[in-house]
């Protein structure tokens, strides 16, 4: 039974869970400086399997699984840790985490999108409009420059273009995500799938471990990776498995805004990056489409929500 059984501590999850992710996207770029992609992913998935390898066994009171839930929990970690990362780690090494944080706000509006194919879920005028505001803030963030020293500039796109492609893997994820709360606890999710990813990226791993030199890297980078591997192999998925115990996925679907504006924050607060002017109409308009996607409209005031 999940310890989450209110909202508002359901909503503070998720709320937590995105802002997390935010704060590792724009963290990672300078651990992929120091560390191949491949490695540090497989090090990320290594040192969280290990703090959580108690959380694989089954709970008394959950079903085995089926068939069904097997598929599901392989395209959830296979899209939304696998996937993800990867477009992620390579997306964050040739742009900016600022660039990064604006095309991530595009996410709530892909949620929408997916729910729409997926679970057919109706998509209203509003959203619609929301979804174009975060497009043109992306075509917007197409033709910015980076910040001198932030990203290269030349494969500025291809990072834009990846980091995209781990927006889908994200809205993937928390669509996929909201089935299997129906039949797993959020621990178990959360190891079974931190343990999928760590045997898909092991042989690219232990080939990148071979011609590495690890006594490069030094301290802070290793504290870094320690924050980065529990931050995204289990804080971040275990608060977003609880909230969804509770709350819809297309309502979960709204906090996914935290992603971006953490993401952004630590660019700018942490890493020393620039707003350019127009990354910053590009960010205002791709956040004007989250506030217009998740204003819960009137004709839903008091009703209750719609099934996940």
């Amino acid at each position: 039974m999940s310890i989450v059984s209110s909202r508002p501590m359901a909503y503070a999850c998720l709320a937590l869970s995105m802002a997390l992710v935010g704060s590792y996207v724009a963290l990672s770029k300078p651990l992929v400086a120091a560390i191949p992609v491949f490695l540090l992913a497989w090090l990320r998935f290594g040192i969280g399997g290990l703090a959580m390898l108690h959380w694989l066994r089954r709970p008394a009171g959950e079903p085995p699984l089926t068939a069904r839930t097997h598929r599901l929990l392989f395209l959830e970690s296979f899209l939304g840790n696998f996937l993800f990362s990867l477009c992620m780690l390579f997306g964050v090494s040739l742009t900016s985490a600022v660039s990064a944080g604006v095309i991530m706000a595009t996410i709530p509006a892909t949620v929408a999108l997916l729910s729409r194919v997926f679970l057919r879920e109706a998509i209203s005028g509003r959203t619609w409009v929301a979804i174009a505001c975060a497009a043109l803030g992306v075509a917007l963030l197409a033709g910015a420059k980076p910040a001198q020293g932030h990203g290269n500039a030349e494969w500025a796109w291809l990072g834009n273009l990846l980091v995209f492609g781990a927006v889908v893997c994200e809205a993937a994820y928390a669509v996929i995500g909201k089935a299997l709360t129906g039949v797993m606890g959020p621990k178990r999710i959360t190891a079974v799938i931190n343990l999928w990813g760590f045997a898909l990226v092991t042989p690219f791993g232990l080939w990148a471990a071979l011609r590495f030199d690890f006594g490069g890297v030094g301290a802070g980078s290793w504290v870094l990776l320690v924050f980065y591997a529990l931050a995204a192999s289990i804080w971040s998925v275990w608060l977003w498995m609880t909230g969804l115990k509770v709350v819809p996925a297309a309502q979960a679907g709204v906090f996914t805004a935290m992603l971006p504006v953490s993401a952004g924050l630590v660019g700018v607060l942490v890493l020393g990056e620039t707003l350019s002017g127009l990354q910053v109409l590009a960010f205002a308009l791709a956040l004007a489409g989250v506030v217009l996607a998740t204003l819960p409209s009137q004709s839903r005031a008091g009703s209750p929500p719609a099934r996940g």
